[in-house]
Protein backbone atom coordinates (compact mmCIF):
# COMPACT_ATOMS: atom_id res chain seq x y z
CA UNK A 1 0.00 0.00 0.00
CA UNK A 2 1.16 3.35 -1.08
CA UNK A 3 2.09 6.05 1.86
CA UNK A 4 -0.86 8.82 2.10
CA UNK A 5 -0.92 12.36 0.83
CA UNK A 6 -1.93 13.64 3.65
CA UNK A 7 -1.57 12.22 7.03
CA UNK A 8 -2.82 13.83 10.65
CA UNK A 9 -1.75 12.42 13.99
CA UNK A 10 -3.38 13.17 16.94
CA UNK A 11 -4.10 17.28 15.97
CA UNK A 12 -4.80 19.77 18.46
CA UNK A 13 -5.75 23.03 18.09
CA UNK A 14 -6.28 25.71 20.67
CA UNK A 15 -7.58 29.50 21.10
CA UNK A 16 -6.92 31.72 23.80
CA UNK A 17 -10.44 33.31 24.80
CA UNK A 18 -10.35 36.49 26.89
CA UNK A 19 -9.47 40.33 25.29
CA UNK A 20 -6.44 42.40 26.46
CA UNK A 21 -7.48 43.06 29.71
CA UNK A 22 -7.81 39.81 30.62
CA UNK A 23 -4.10 39.00 29.37
CA UNK A 24 -3.09 41.28 31.48
CA UNK A 25 -4.63 39.99 34.45
CA UNK A 26 -3.75 36.38 33.48
CA UNK A 27 -7.32 35.01 32.87
CA UNK A 28 -6.89 33.86 29.56
CA UNK A 29 -8.84 30.95 29.21
CA UNK A 30 -7.78 28.14 26.50
CA UNK A 31 -10.23 25.67 24.42
CA UNK A 32 -9.76 23.23 21.76
CA UNK A 33 -11.23 23.88 19.08
CA UNK A 34 -9.71 20.70 17.45
CA UNK A 35 -9.38 17.83 20.72
CA UNK A 36 -7.24 15.17 18.96
CA UNK A 37 -7.81 13.97 15.91
CA UNK A 38 -5.99 11.58 13.26
CA UNK A 39 -6.89 10.51 10.33
CA UNK A 40 -5.36 10.00 6.40
CA UNK A 41 -6.22 10.65 2.51
CA UNK A 42 -4.76 8.35 0.35
CA UNK A 43 -3.87 9.87 -3.77
CA UNK A 44 -6.76 9.42 -5.25
CA UNK A 45 -9.17 9.65 -2.48
CA UNK A 46 -12.45 12.09 -1.22
CA UNK A 47 -12.37 12.33 2.80
CA UNK A 48 -15.20 14.18 3.79
CA UNK A 49 -15.67 16.12 7.25
CA UNK A 50 -19.46 16.41 8.24
CA UNK A 51 -20.94 17.76 11.46
CA UNK A 52 -23.30 20.78 12.87
CA UNK A 53 -21.98 24.72 12.95
CA UNK A 54 -19.32 24.82 15.58
CA UNK A 55 -17.89 21.23 15.23
CA UNK A 56 -14.54 22.35 14.36
CA UNK A 57 -14.72 21.26 10.72
CA UNK A 58 -13.22 24.60 9.26
CA UNK A 59 -10.55 25.07 12.04
CA UNK A 60 -9.24 21.72 11.13
CA UNK A 61 -9.37 22.70 7.51
CA UNK A 62 -7.37 25.92 7.72
CA UNK A 63 -5.08 24.28 10.32
CA UNK A 64 -4.01 21.50 7.39
CA UNK A 65 -3.59 24.89 5.22
CA UNK A 66 -1.31 26.71 7.47
CA UNK A 67 -3.91 29.23 7.80
CA UNK A 68 -4.09 28.32 12.04
CA UNK A 69 -1.25 26.88 14.60
CA UNK A 70 -0.85 23.62 15.34
CA UNK A 71 -0.73 22.99 19.02
CA UNK A 72 0.02 19.33 19.15
CA UNK A 73 0.29 16.54 17.19
CA UNK A 74 1.46 15.93 13.34
CA UNK A 75 0.57 16.74 10.25
CA UNK A 76 2.28 15.12 7.17
CA UNK A 77 1.82 15.87 3.74
CA UNK A 78 3.42 14.31 0.80
CA UNK A 79 5.90 12.68 3.69
CA UNK A 80 6.85 16.19 4.68
CA UNK A 81 6.25 17.77 8.21
CA UNK A 82 3.85 20.66 7.80
CA UNK A 83 3.94 22.16 11.07
CA UNK A 84 7.51 22.34 10.75
CA UNK A 85 7.80 24.28 7.42
CA UNK A 86 8.75 28.11 6.82
CA UNK A 87 7.39 30.69 4.73
CA UNK A 88 8.72 29.21 1.48
CA UNK A 89 7.66 25.74 1.90
CA UNK A 90 4.28 26.76 3.37
CA UNK A 91 3.59 28.35 -0.03
CA UNK A 92 4.86 25.90 -1.83
CA UNK A 93 2.16 23.55 0.16
CA UNK A 94 -0.89 25.97 -0.30
CA UNK A 95 -0.19 25.59 -4.35
CA UNK A 96 0.05 21.95 -3.71
CA UNK A 97 -3.54 21.77 -1.47
CA UNK A 98 -5.51 25.15 -2.28
CA UNK A 99 -8.65 25.86 -0.79
CA UNK A 100 -11.34 26.85 -1.71
CA UNK A 101 -13.70 29.04 0.61
CA UNK A 102 -17.52 28.84 1.57
CA UNK A 103 -19.26 32.08 0.09
CA UNK A 104 -18.28 31.07 -3.82
CA UNK A 105 -19.07 35.03 -4.55
CA UNK A 106 -17.64 36.48 -1.61
CA UNK A 107 -14.57 34.76 -2.13
CA UNK A 108 -13.99 36.43 -5.60
CA UNK A 109 -12.49 40.09 -5.43
CA UNK A 110 -15.36 41.74 -6.96
CA UNK A 111 -12.41 44.77 -8.25
CA UNK A 112 -11.26 41.80 -10.43
CA UNK A 113 -12.17 40.26 -13.45
CA UNK A 114 -12.46 36.37 -14.41
CA UNK A 115 -9.32 36.63 -16.33
CA UNK A 116 -7.33 38.56 -13.68
CA UNK A 117 -8.80 35.70 -11.02
CA UNK A 118 -7.53 33.04 -12.88
CA UNK A 119 -4.23 34.76 -13.44
CA UNK A 120 -3.78 35.49 -10.13
CA UNK A 121 -2.35 31.87 -8.79
CA UNK A 122 0.54 32.21 -11.53
CA UNK A 123 1.52 35.76 -10.58
CA UNK A 124 1.17 34.74 -6.77
CA UNK A 125 3.52 31.79 -7.51
CA UNK A 126 6.00 33.54 -10.02
CA UNK A 127 4.76 31.84 -12.85
CA UNK A 128 4.41 35.37 -14.56
CA UNK A 129 6.02 34.29 -17.79
CA UNK A 130 3.60 31.81 -18.67
CA UNK A 131 1.09 32.46 -21.63
CA UNK A 132 -2.04 33.89 -19.36
CA UNK A 133 -4.52 34.05 -21.68
CA UNK A 134 -4.13 30.78 -22.37
CA UNK A 135 -3.99 29.48 -19.19
CA UNK A 136 -7.22 31.26 -18.58
CA UNK A 137 -9.21 29.92 -21.77
CA UNK A 138 -7.60 26.60 -20.43
CA UNK A 139 -9.14 26.41 -16.82
CA UNK A 140 -12.34 28.12 -18.34
CA UNK A 141 -12.93 25.50 -20.92
CA UNK A 142 -11.60 22.58 -18.04
CA UNK A 143 -14.78 23.87 -15.35
CA UNK A 144 -17.29 24.31 -18.66
CA UNK A 145 -17.83 27.39 -18.88
CA UNK A 146 -17.58 30.19 -21.75
CA UNK A 147 -14.50 31.62 -22.47
CA UNK A 148 -15.57 35.06 -22.98
CA UNK A 149 -17.14 34.56 -19.31
CA UNK A 150 -12.97 36.06 -18.67
CA UNK A 151 -14.09 39.75 -18.99
CA UNK A 152 -17.13 39.32 -16.48
CA UNK A 153 -17.10 40.39 -12.80
CA UNK A 154 -17.77 38.41 -9.94
CA UNK A 155 -21.55 40.46 -9.69
CA UNK A 156 -21.96 39.22 -12.79
CA UNK A 157 -22.06 35.57 -12.09
CA UNK A 158 -24.68 33.11 -10.90
CA UNK A 159 -23.99 31.35 -7.75
CA UNK A 160 -22.82 27.98 -9.73
CA UNK A 161 -20.67 30.28 -12.24
CA UNK A 162 -18.77 31.91 -9.25
CA UNK A 163 -18.42 28.27 -7.83
CA UNK A 164 -16.72 27.08 -11.29
CA UNK A 165 -14.47 30.29 -11.34
CA UNK A 166 -13.47 28.96 -7.67
CA UNK A 167 -12.57 25.58 -8.82
CA UNK A 168 -10.69 26.89 -11.15
CA UNK A 169 -8.46 28.79 -9.33
CA UNK A 170 -7.96 25.87 -7.39
CA UNK A 171 -7.17 23.65 -10.25
CA UNK A 172 -5.21 26.17 -11.45
CA UNK A 173 -1.70 25.04 -10.58
CA UNK A 174 -1.47 21.38 -11.02
CA UNK A 175 -2.52 20.64 -6.59
CA UNK A 176 -2.59 17.45 -5.46
CA UNK A 177 -5.14 18.14 -3.04
CA UNK A 178 -7.94 20.37 -2.94
CA UNK A 179 -9.70 21.66 0.60
CA UNK A 180 -13.04 22.45 0.20
CA UNK A 181 -15.08 24.01 2.61
CA UNK A 182 -18.83 24.03 2.05
CA UNK A 183 -18.28 23.38 -1.95
CA UNK A 184 -22.13 23.73 -2.13
CA UNK A 185 -23.24 26.63 0.00
CA UNK A 186 -26.06 28.57 -1.06
CA UNK A 187 -26.11 26.53 -4.07
CA UNK A 188 -29.84 25.39 -5.78
CA UNK A 189 -29.97 21.73 -5.55
CA UNK A 190 -29.48 21.40 -9.51
CA UNK A 191 -26.89 23.32 -9.28
CA UNK A 192 -25.51 21.49 -6.54
CA UNK A 193 -25.51 18.52 -8.04
CA UNK A 194 -23.87 20.44 -11.51
CA UNK A 195 -20.70 21.24 -9.12
CA UNK A 196 -20.79 17.55 -7.55
CA UNK A 197 -20.46 16.20 -11.11
CA UNK A 198 -17.57 19.08 -11.74
CA UNK A 199 -15.77 17.76 -8.49
CA UNK A 200 -15.74 14.36 -9.30
CA UNK A 201 -14.88 14.72 -12.84
CA UNK A 202 -11.70 16.47 -12.14
CA UNK A 203 -10.70 14.57 -9.36
CA UNK A 204 -10.54 11.45 -12.15
CA UNK A 205 -8.97 13.42 -14.72
CA UNK A 206 -6.61 14.77 -12.92
CA UNK A 207 -5.80 12.40 -10.14
CA UNK A 208 -6.66 14.97 -7.13
CA UNK A 209 -7.49 13.83 -3.81
CA UNK A 210 -10.16 16.15 -1.92
CA UNK A 211 -11.08 16.82 1.87
CA UNK A 212 -14.96 18.14 1.24
CA UNK A 213 -15.53 20.19 4.40
CA UNK A 214 -19.50 20.16 4.56
CA UNK A 215 -22.90 19.84 6.89
CA UNK A 216 -24.94 18.47 3.97
CA UNK A 217 -24.99 14.71 4.09
CA UNK A 218 -26.27 15.00 0.19
CA UNK A 219 -22.83 16.23 -0.65
CA UNK A 220 -20.82 13.65 1.13
CA UNK A 221 -22.83 10.56 -0.19
CA UNK A 222 -22.35 11.98 -3.83
CA UNK A 223 -18.78 12.54 -3.79
CA UNK A 224 -16.71 10.99 -0.86
CA UNK A 225 -14.78 7.45 -0.45
CA UNK A 226 -14.74 7.79 3.38
CA UNK A 227 -16.46 10.15 6.18
CA UNK A 228 -15.37 11.44 9.68
CA UNK A 229 -18.27 12.39 11.82
CA UNK A 230 -16.99 15.42 14.06
CA UNK A 231 -18.78 16.80 16.98
CA UNK A 232 -17.14 19.46 19.70
CA UNK A 233 -13.81 19.37 18.02
CA UNK A 234 -13.43 15.46 17.95
CA UNK A 235 -14.21 12.77 15.33
CA UNK A 236 -17.10 10.30 16.78
CA UNK A 237 -17.18 8.20 14.15
CA UNK A 238 -15.32 7.88 10.63
CA UNK A 239 -15.28 4.93 8.11
CA UNK A 240 -16.69 3.95 4.54
CA UNK A 241 -19.51 6.67 3.33
CA UNK A 242 -21.68 4.20 1.85
CA UNK A 243 -21.39 2.02 5.54
CA UNK A 244 -21.72 5.02 7.52
CA UNK A 245 -25.27 5.73 5.41
CA UNK A 246 -26.22 2.24 5.35
CA UNK A 247 -25.55 1.49 9.26
CA UNK A 248 -24.53 4.63 11.17
CA UNK A 249 -23.10 3.35 14.21
CA UNK A 250 -23.07 6.42 16.34
CA UNK A 251 -26.71 8.30 17.83
CA UNK A 252 -25.11 11.93 16.62
CA UNK A 253 -24.47 10.23 12.52
CA UNK A 254 -27.97 8.58 13.04
CA UNK A 255 -29.52 11.48 13.94
CA UNK A 256 -27.88 14.08 10.96
CA UNK A 257 -28.84 11.15 9.02
CA UNK A 258 -31.90 11.34 9.60
CA UNK A 259 -32.85 14.75 9.33
CA UNK A 260 -31.74 14.02 5.77
CA UNK A 261 -35.36 14.76 3.52
CA UNK A 262 -35.87 10.91 2.23
CA UNK A 263 -36.53 10.73 -1.54
CA UNK A 264 -38.67 7.19 -1.42
CA UNK A 265 -42.17 8.25 0.22
CA UNK A 266 -42.96 4.18 0.91
CA UNK A 267 -40.04 4.32 3.00
CA UNK A 268 -40.27 4.56 6.96
CA UNK A 269 -38.53 7.15 8.50
CA UNK A 270 -37.45 7.93 11.81
CA UNK A 271 -36.42 11.11 12.41
CA UNK A 272 -34.17 11.29 15.71
CA UNK A 273 -34.74 14.88 17.21
CA UNK A 274 -31.97 16.33 19.04
CA UNK A 275 -31.84 19.45 21.41
CA UNK A 276 -30.73 22.88 19.63
CA UNK A 277 -28.37 24.00 22.50
CA UNK A 278 -24.74 22.42 21.33
CA UNK A 279 -22.60 22.18 24.46
CA UNK A 280 -19.38 24.98 24.24
CA UNK A 281 -15.83 24.26 23.53
CA UNK A 282 -15.41 26.06 27.01
CA UNK A 283 -17.38 23.85 28.86
CA UNK A 284 -17.11 20.09 27.44
CA UNK A 285 -20.17 17.96 28.86
CA UNK A 286 -18.14 15.28 31.36
CA UNK A 287 -17.67 11.78 29.74
CA UNK A 288 -19.14 11.08 26.52
CA UNK A 289 -19.63 14.46 25.52
CA UNK A 290 -22.58 13.98 23.42
CA UNK A 291 -24.50 12.82 26.45
CA UNK A 292 -26.23 15.82 27.03
CA UNK A 293 -28.82 15.16 23.62
CA UNK A 294 -28.03 11.74 23.08
CA UNK A 295 -31.74 10.27 23.94
CA UNK A 296 -29.77 6.65 24.68
CA UNK A 297 -27.71 8.43 27.35
CA UNK A 298 -27.29 6.01 30.39
CA UNK A 299 -25.36 7.03 33.79
CA UNK A 300 -21.74 5.46 31.89
CA UNK A 301 -22.36 7.89 29.57
CA UNK A 302 -22.16 10.38 31.85
CA UNK A 303 -19.19 9.73 33.82
CA UNK A 304 -16.56 8.04 31.60
CA UNK A 305 -15.59 8.97 28.25
CA UNK A 306 -15.99 6.40 25.58
CA UNK A 307 -13.30 4.17 24.18
CA UNK A 308 -12.27 4.36 20.96
CA UNK A 309 -13.55 1.03 19.04
CA UNK A 310 -11.87 -0.13 15.49
CA UNK A 311 -13.41 -2.62 13.53
CA UNK A 312 -11.31 -3.06 10.45
CA UNK A 313 -11.41 0.47 8.43
CA UNK A 314 -14.25 1.64 10.89
CA UNK A 315 -13.95 3.93 13.93
CA UNK A 316 -16.40 5.06 16.73
CA UNK A 317 -16.08 6.35 20.42
CA UNK A 318 -19.66 5.27 21.97
CA UNK A 319 -20.60 3.38 24.79
CA UNK A 320 -23.89 1.97 23.05
CA UNK A 321 -23.35 1.86 19.44
CA UNK A 322 -26.56 1.86 17.29
CA UNK A 323 -27.45 -1.33 15.56
CA UNK A 324 -26.64 -3.86 18.56
CA UNK A 325 -27.85 -6.01 20.96
CA UNK A 326 -27.22 -3.37 23.44
CA UNK A 327 -28.63 -1.09 22.01
CA UNK A 328 -31.64 -2.55 20.99
CA UNK A 329 -32.34 -3.03 24.86
CA UNK A 330 -31.68 0.28 25.66
CA UNK A 331 -34.38 1.24 22.40
CA UNK A 332 -36.95 -1.02 24.01
CA UNK A 333 -36.52 -0.11 27.56
CA UNK A 334 -36.99 3.50 26.72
Amino acid sequence: MSAPLLSVKDLRVVFSVGGTLSRLRGHVTAIEGVAGVSFDIAKGETFALVGESGSGKTTLARTLNGLQKVASGSIHFDGKDATSMGRAEMKELRRRAPMMFQDPVGSLSPRLDVRALLAEPFRIHGMSDRDLDAEVRRLLTLVGLPVDFASRYPHQLSGGQARRVGVARAVALDPQLIIADEPTAGLDVSVQGEVLNLLNDLRDRLGLSMLIITHNLHVVRQIADRTAVMYLGRFVEMGETEAIFRSPAHPYTAALLSANPEPDPDRVHDRIKLPPEVPSVMARPSGCEFHTRCPFAQDLCRRNAPPLRVNGGHQLTCHFPMNTPAQAGLEQAQ
